[in-house]
Parts: C-alpha cells; sequence; structure tokens
C-alpha cells in the first residue's frame, strides 16, 4: 500500500488467527468498511497460529487440569473450567457458521474429531483426578466425561500410555470423545483468503515501524517493505495488533496510557514429533498430564494426535526453553528493548516471586535429547527414539503487570489492552489464545465499536446463537448447541 491521503477503516497488524478473525467478523458486519493487513513474514500464519508452532488443541478445558487446580483444602472448583469451555464453543458456533455459508470450504480442513483425555499416575494424583471427574460430570458441557483407574480400560483408550507400564503403578485417566484437533494455520490462510476475496488487502513482508495518534483522532502508521525497503505511511480510523510477541512493543510505540505496567516473558519450546504411521494409528488422542513443579501451564506434558494437511503425526511436548525473542523471527533485544521505567519494578517484582519457573527453565534449556526421550516414556514406556525427532514449537510471550500487592504478577492468560477511545487495540499472552479466538474479538468489538454494537447484535446473533448467555446453565440448550456445531462442522457432538 503506497501513501496515502484516505484512511483504511480498519488496518490489522499480524497474520495470525486473532486478526483473522477479526477481520472476517468485522467483513461480516460492515462489508463496506475498508481493511488493511500487515505481516512480517512471506505469509499469513506463520507464527504462533502454524500448526507445528502449538498443539492444535480445541481448549475446552476437557484434559487441562490447569484450569481446575486442587486448593490448599483438597477442594477442586469448576468455574474457570466451564468459563473456557464456554469460550469454546463460541468459537465453534462461529465457525459452523461460516461453513454453513460457504465462508470456509470443507470443515475437516482446519478441524477434526480427537478424543481429549487426561491422564496421572500416582496415588495423590488419582485421588485428584477422582475429584476433578466427579465435579465435572455433572455440567452440561462435560457431559460424557469418563474416569478409570482400571489399566485395562485406559488400556483401550490409548494403548501406547499403558503397553510395558509397571503393573502395580497407580494410574488414573479421564476421557471426552468430543474433543478437537484443530489447526489454526489452515483456519487462519482460509479466513485471510475470505477477506481478500472481499476487498481487503493483504500485505506480506511489511513491518509496522512506529504508531502515532494524529490530533484529528487518526492513526498514522509507518511501514517499511522488507524486500525492497520501501517506506510508507498510511492513516487508519482502527488499528489492532494481533502481533503476538510483537504486540507489546507495537502497543508500547503507540503511547497508550494503557499499556503502562505491562512487560512481557518470553518461553521457548520444542516438542518431539513423529510421523510413523504404526506409532500413529495406537494413538488417537490428545492426551495432557500434571505440569511439573516450577513449570508455566503452557509447559504441561502432552501426547497429542495431530492432523496437518491431511497428514496424521503425533506431538509430545512441550519441552520449555528461555529466549530473549518475543518471535521466532525475533531480534534478540526484543526483551530489553520491552523495559521501561513504567514496567521494570513489575518485572522484578516477578523475578523475585518465580525462582522457580527459572529454575525450571535452566534445567529444561540444558537438558539433552535422552531426557528429553525420558520424559517421553514417563508417557508412553515403549517410545522408541528413533521414531521421533525435536521440532522448534513457536514462542510465547507470558504477561507481566503491575500487582498492587506483590509490586509485579505473571499471568498465564490473555490480555486484551484497549485505549480509552476504542481507536486502537490489542492482545497479550498465550493460552487459551486461538481456541477462544472469537469470543475475544467479540469483546473487542464491544469495548472499541459501541455505537455501532448494538445494531451488529441482530446479527451476531445468528452466526452465535448463545451470544450473551451461557450454555452450562441449560443442559438441553447446551446439548443441542453442541449437536448443531458438531454437525456443521463434522465432529463428535
Amino acid at each position: 500500500m503506497s501513501n496515502t491521503t484516505e484512511p483504511v477503516d480498519v488496518v490489522l497488524i499480524g497474520g495470525g488467527i486473532m486478526s483473522a478473525t477479526l477481520g472476517a467478523l468485522i467483513k461480516l458486519l460492515q462489508p463496506d468498511w475498508s481493511i488493511a493487513i500487515y505481516e512480517k513474514l512471506g505469509s499469513v500464519a506463520l507464527e504462533s497460529s502454524n500448526p507445528w508452532n502449538n498443539a492444535g488443541t480445541g481448549h475446552a478445558a476437557l484434559c487441562e487440569l490447569n484450569y481446575m487446580p486442587e486448593a490448599a483444602d483438597g477442594s477442586v472448583e469448576t468455574s474457570k473450567a466451564v468459563a473456557i469451555n464456554e469460550q469454546f464453543q463460541v468459537s465453534r458456533q462461529f465457525w459452523s457458521f461460516l461453513v454453513e455459508q460457504g465462508v470456509l470450504p470443507a470443515p475437516d480442513t482446519f478441524i477434526n474429531s480427537t478424543p481429549h483425555m487426561t491422564f496421572v499416575k500416582g496415588e495423590a494424583n488419582v485421588k485428584y483426578l477422582r475429584k476433578r471427574y466427579e465435579a465435572l460430570v455433572h455440567e452440561p458441557l462435560f457431559e460424557g466425561i469418563e474416569f478409570s483407574d482400571d489399566p485395562a480400560e485406559i488400556y483401550s483408550w490409548a494403548p501406547l500410555l499403558m503397553r510395558d507400564r509397571a503393573k502395580n503403578e497407580a494410574v488414573a485417566a479421564t476421557r471426552v470423545p468430543v474433543g478437537t484437533d484443530v489447526d489454526f494455520g489452515s483456519l487462519t490462510s482460509q479466513l485471510v483468503a475470505y477477506l481478500k476475496e472481499n476487498g481487503a488487502e493483504l500485505l506480506t513482508e511489511h513491518r509496522v515501524s512506529s504508531l502515532k495518534k494524529q490530533r484529528d483522532g487518526l492513526w498514522k502508521i509507518s511501514v517499511r517493505h522488507l524486500v525492497g525497503g520501501t517506506p510508507s505511511v498510511v492513516t487508519a480510523r482502527f488499528v489492532f495488533v494481533g502481533a503476538g510477541g510483537g504486540a507489546l512493543g507495537l502497543l508500547q510505540k503507540a503511547g497508550i496510557p494503557e499499556i503502562k505496567g505491562f512487560g512481557g516473558f518470553p518461553i521457548s519450546g520444542q516438542f518431539l514429533r513423529t510421523d510413523n504411521p504404526d506409532v500413529v494409528r495406537e494413538h488417537q488422542a490428545k492426551v495432557y498430564g500434571k505440569a511439573s513443579v516450577g513449570a508455566p501451564p503452557m509447559s504441561v506434558p502432552h501426547l497429542d494426535k495431530r492432523v496437518v494437511d491431511g497428514q496424521e503425526s503425533l506431538l509430545f511436548g512441550p519441552y520449555a526453553g528461555f529466549s530473549p525473542k518475543f518471535l521466532k523471527s525475533g531480534s534478540w533485544l526484543d526483551l530489553p528493548r520491552s523495559i521501561r521505567p513504567h514496567n521494570i519494578l513489575p518485572m522484578l517484582a516477578v523475578a523475585r516471586d518465580n525462582l522457580g519457573l527459572m529454575k525450571y527453565l535452566i534445567g529444561e534449556v540444558f537438558a539433552s535429547t535422552s531426557a528429553k526421550v525420558d520424559a517421553l516414556r514417563e508417557f508412553m514406556p515403549t517410545a522408541d527414539p528413533k521414531d521421533w525427532y525435536l521440532i522448534t514449537a513457536g514462542q510465547r510471550v507470558q504477561v507481566m503487570k503491575k500487582d498492587a500487592k506483590k509490586g509485579g504478577v505473571l499471568q498465564f492468560g490473555t490480555e486484551v489492552i484497549t485505549s480509552k477511545d476504542g481507536s486502537i487495540a490489542g492482545l497479550l499472552g498465550a493460552s487459551p489464545g486461538a481456541s477462544t479466538a472469537v469470543p475475544i474479538m467479540l469483546d473487542i468489538l464491544s469495548k472499541c465499536f459501541p455505537d455501532q454494537y448494538g445494531s451488529w447484535k441482530k446479527s451476531l446473533k445468528k452466526m452465535i446463537p448463545s451470544l450473551g448467555s451461557t450454555l452450562n446453565d441449560d443442559k438441553r440448550r447446551a446439548e443441542a448447541e453442541m449437536k448443531a456445531t458438531a454437525a456443521a462442522l463434522g465432529i463428535g457432538a
């Protein structure tokens, strides 16, 4: 896009699932609005949205224990797990609508049925998992969840977990047959293709270097074409910063007061992967375990079936590590450049209070390949190193923010940042991320476009029938909506 005096209605910075989702929503609601997407790399979905940079779990809290931690008194609480599941149902409804409208092609190009399981060892963990199951089994959104501490039954669910395991080892598992595997790279590419077909402009290999609010209320955006080096300037009425780990720096450059006190802690990672069909066919599930002491939630070990471009593979990991880069394609100076007078104290407070995390990451960085295979064998005792190879996963930047009591806290979720006037918004953080892209973007629409949102509600209700309500409060409605989206997406109900 060359220099122009005509402002763009919406500029999306970053070509990942968040920008693609927001762009699709806006294009459906306001077809006449102009949209431009700026992506630093040569194509969209090459960072966090790339299928090999994440585990592709449709995060619905079906198997992730960190959404239901055990309290000091031994109790477990379902509210966060239910809330995460509600958010994923919103995403499913929107995707279903897009499939029915022909916006997205065959759903099996981006979503496939894959049971979600949790697997634990040791008497204490077995006791905890049973309590978790007993708390969830009565929740409508978790209907069909199964529990077993019978090795034979667990073997029937996932043979690789139990083959050659010590017979006297206490084990337990839960299983939800209606889980999913999502290729967010494919979904992103398809959404962006729809946007381009309907007038949006995609500019790859373009890096946004600065953002400045003008007196007339428009944003002046300086861009450089990375191939030719050609600079350009565009003005926009609204800007969304969906640049993953790059969002923090861009929001800081924008100078909005709402970003003050925020910092970022980058965590890198690797997975072990196998494409051996003899191994893959014996594990048709995503299985999550418990995180090691001091490990961040995104480092919970899991053995996952993946379907990417029609090929089935298994991933195990992630093996967390540390890199000062905020993106895989980022700079070694990303972390030091993000430090500001307003966030240095919260960052120091986080470092002080998370020595266990630091120790864990140091251990992961220096772990040998054989140690990584040993971790895999905790899940899969028969794992043969010859079948597996290491791949590098995407960078994640955990949010650090001010806290009145502690000075600063490390947050393992997502954080939506919007300016007071709603003219710019951005997203910080990681998990559950992509799986909840739709409800996150709906939140941005309501905050940033309050004058239009009321008139959009009727259209949004057609896209997302449960908008403004919760499914888990109505068993019949929950069952009906889940069956409807399952039918549209060609997955289990």
